[in-house]
């Protein structure tokens, strides 16, 4: 493996989101001395906090799978998460909710995951789920630590035995037609292939190899940490400071000083200058290509994942249908992930994420109100409407989604709103985000593994790149993974590969905490 030559003493960090964070604590653990650099007022990144009223609002990702590879960050400084965060497991994981009047919970729990995979389609279904869920077990044992938690130097890297037992396993076909060898019934299909728009690849397109992620979600277990994802990112860095870091807040990175292919100083816009052995990017592709002058040559564009319409809505009421996490499914399947990515128009017949955090934390939200984060996939604004269209078409589009919640069951939301937030692909385009989409690049067979963008920066030495836009990926996972292999590329070697063993992530026996919380007062949740 390729590593940054010469001193790395003092290691400057740009960015204090999930992969930066990550990657301080694994700095520290290696006896490095780490300055981190972020331009917001605090730590997150993506996973950020907003107060709106009385409510505290995750203003990025509202799932946490894989704990395990944040505890691993957290031990390389001799700390624990759940000395951090408290989670608690979430039993179901999701609730599918289907354009029919159907619904399933959607259980990690192999045992009741069959058991409700047969009530609602049937024996012949849950044996075949029996079967699925020792495919996906077997995926993730093939794929995690040879193609996942490695650092790529060359793609002649991938020549490997886990190579031909990930093509054996059927990992190089369709993700749809994968699942369908296992599950005739159509809505169960949805359940376990909508996760490839996570990858930003529609399922019938998607590699099924990507079926990794379903892994993640309906077989490792799904947390909420108390307090909103965004405690997850605050308990890092408060680690990361009690093992000796030294935190810029409000401090953007505008300059790197370089000199006989290194880079010596980092300078801010205050004007301070950070000298530095070694400097890890962790801002987004074009920020961290402004900062370095070029962006890479590649033979062809970089493709971008979809983007989101997000709807923070606090109201005086909830639903008893919603779990913490709904995913409310549309008649259309293949013809909206059309829409998003060949016709650049919004979902005709939308699926959408319900995420209801005051299930589980009522202190979320003001007493006796409710927090519900309501996502709508949409094309970005590469392939649709530009970030300056969405000024108009956000309102429309706001008006549209509310009258289709109405529609599929929660009467009345739009007038139980007392506070709100609509998050628009003008906003991800103004936050930085390339083609208007939170999503990064998307995981096309060209843009995935050694085939992405690397970390490495060509030409200097003591560069290196960490989060979602490249190497392994989009997702909390996958950027927590990040953030440990760009320490690698700077310290030489990883200190603690317990989060890289091909094996099952670790149950809530180990850092968390497992609970089922009641819901607010006054609110029935079934699950």
């Amino acid at each position: 493996m390729r590593t940054v030559p010469g001193p790395t003493d003092h290691v400057v960090v740009v960015g204090a989101g999930l992969s930066g964070l990550a990657c301080a604590l694994h700095l520290l653990g290696a006896g490095r001395r780490v300055t981190v650099v972020e331009r917001d007022s605090g730590p997150g990144g993506r996973a950020g906090r907003v107060r709106l009223g009385g409510y505290e609002v995750d203003t990025g990702p509202t799932v946490l799978t894989m704990p395990h590879l944040a505890d691993e960050a957290f031990a390389a400084v001799g700390d624990s998460l759940s000395r951090h965060v408290e989670l608690m497991a979430l039993h179901p994981a999701y609730r599918a909710c289907f354009a029919d009047g159907t619904s399933l919970d959607v259980h990690t729990d192999g045992e009741a995951m069959e058991a409700e995979v047969r009530r609602f389609a049937g024996p012949a279904e849950a044996a075949g789920y029996r079967g699925l869920r020792e495919w996906l077990e077997q995926l993730y044992r093939a794929q995690m630590r040879r193609f996942i938690d490695t650092n790529f130097d060359s793609p002649f890297r991938l020549l490997h035995p886990d190579l031909a037992r990930l093509a054996a396993l059927g990992g190089f076909g369709r993700l749809d037609r994968r699942i369908g060898r296992f599950l005739s019934d159509e809505r169960l299909r949805r359940v376990f292939s909508f996760q490839a728009l996570y990858a930003g690849v529609a399922p019938a397109r998607a590699l099924a190899a990507y079926a990794v992620i379903a892994y993640m979600d309906t077989v490792a277990g799904v947390w909420f940490p108390k307090g909103g994802m965004h405690a997850l990112p605050r308990g890092m860095a408060d680690a990361a400071a009690g093992a000796g870091a030294a935190f810029r807040w409000s401090a953007e990175a505008t300059a790197l000083e370089r000199s006989a292919g290194r880079v010596r100083a980092v300078r801010l816009a205050s004007g301070e200058r950070i000298p530095c052995d070694a400097v890890v990017l962790t801002c987004e592709l074009p920020a961290a290509h402004r900062l370095l002058g070029r962006a890479p040559r590649r033979p062809v564009r970089l493709r971008h994942s979809p983007s989101a319409v997000i709807l923070h809505a606090g109201t005086d009421r909830t639903w008893p249908g919603l779990s913490h996490h709904t995913l409310s499914f549309g008649t259309a399947w293949e013809r909206t992930f059309d829409e998003l990515t060949v016709r650049g128009q919004v979902m005709s017949d939308p699926s959408l994420l319900i995420t209801r955090p005051t299930a589980h934390d009522p202190d979320m939200a003001p007493s006796g109100r409710h927090l519900h984060y309501v996502l709508a996939p949409c094309p970005n604004t590469d392939v649709g409407p530009s970030a300056a269209a969405w000024r108009d078409l956000g309102p429309r589009y706001r008006d549209s989604l509310v009258a289709e919640l109405e529609r599929r069951g929660l009467e009345g939301f739009a007038g139980s709103v007392q506070e709100e937030m609509l998050v628009t692909p003008l906003d991800w385009a103004a936050q930085g985000h390339a083609a208007g989409s939170p999503f990064s690049v998307s995981h096309t067979f060209a843009q995935t593994g050694p085939f992405r963008p690397r970390n490495l920066v060509r030409g200097l030495e003591n560069v290196v790149l960490a989060g979602c836009g490249t190497t392994p990926g989009v997702g909390v996972p996958t950027v927590l993974i990040s953030g440990k292999l760009a320490a690698a590329r700077v310290t030489g070697g990883l200190r603690n590969r317990g989060g890289a063993r091909a094996r099952p992530a670790p149950g809530p026996t180990r850092a968390v905490t497992s609970a089922s919380a009641p819901a607010p007062e006054g609110a029935h949740d079934p699950s």
